[in-house]
């Protein structure tokens, strides 16, 4: 059975994915604080990826095959806010939902050549990185774009280890982000947006990372799925 690391897995689509692989894998989470099957670590200190990695080493046994790093925070901030809250919001961002999951990155790219035993990697981006999002959410996207091409370059980068690394572009899913979202812009009107007429459910997002962490064939790795209800189409 293989051994996973999944961050930001109390709710929406981490714990959607929690569910997806209960029975099929053993699953160390990650929240702000501990709990049951939940090591707390709060990625906003730039030592918190690395911590968490060694707890969840220890708790698993030694061993870590795959690594889904989805934890996130999408928080607006204004073109005209003062410099200094600019800053730290871009800096809050870029550290929460980029950095700390570079460093987890490293640290299993470098527990898998230890082993040589190959690994995967799935990253929960989004559609942003690719269309773009509101203009109090540049970095929020800038963020995700970031992932994407982090992923495209560990899967052309460490493929010949058998390290493979596949990323997720939701768009609108059915989380407590994307339902506050939602309803400060005008539900309906987005809605409009996608084709398919709602948004994705957590669960739909949840069973491709379990695919891709599980089944995926390795010839896919570099390969980034979208679901977003043809709301962007590549």
């Amino acid at each position: 059975m293989l051994h996973i690391l999944i961050t930001g897995s109390t709710r929406g689509i981490g714990a959607a994915t929690v569910e997806a692989l209960a029975g099929r894998a053993r699953v160390v989470g990650h929240g702000s604080r501990d709990a049951d099957g939940v090591i707390g670590a709060d990625f906003a200190d730039p030592a918190a990826a690395d911590r968490l990695w060694d707890a969840a080493l220890e708790r698993l046994g030694g061993r870590i095959d795959v690594l889904i790093n989805n934890a996130g925070v999408f928080e607006a901030i204004a073109v005209d806010a003062p410099l200094p809250d600019w800053q730290a919001a871009w800096g809050r961002t870029m550290q929460i939902n980029l950095q700390a999951s570079a460093d987890l990155t490293r640290r299993a790219i470098l527990h898998w050549r230890e082993r040589r035993t190959g690994g995967r990697l799935v990253n929960i981006a989004s559609r942003a990185a690719y269309r773009g999002d509101s203009p109090a959410h540049w970095h929020y996207a800038a963020s995700k774009a970031g992932m994407v091409a982090m992923t495209k370059s560990i899967a052309r980068g460490f493929a010949s280890e058998d390290i493979l690394a596949f990323a997720i572009c939701p768009g609108f899913t059915m989380t407590g982000m994307a339902e506050d979202y939602l309803a400060s812009r005008g539900g309906e009107k987005l809605l409009a947006d996608i084709p398919l007429g709602r948004v994705a459910d957590a669960a739909e997002v949840a069973s491709a990372a379990a695919w891709l962490a599980l089944e995926a064939p390795a010839s896919m790795t570099g390969a980034v799925l979208d679901i977003n209800g043809a709301s962007f189409v590549r």
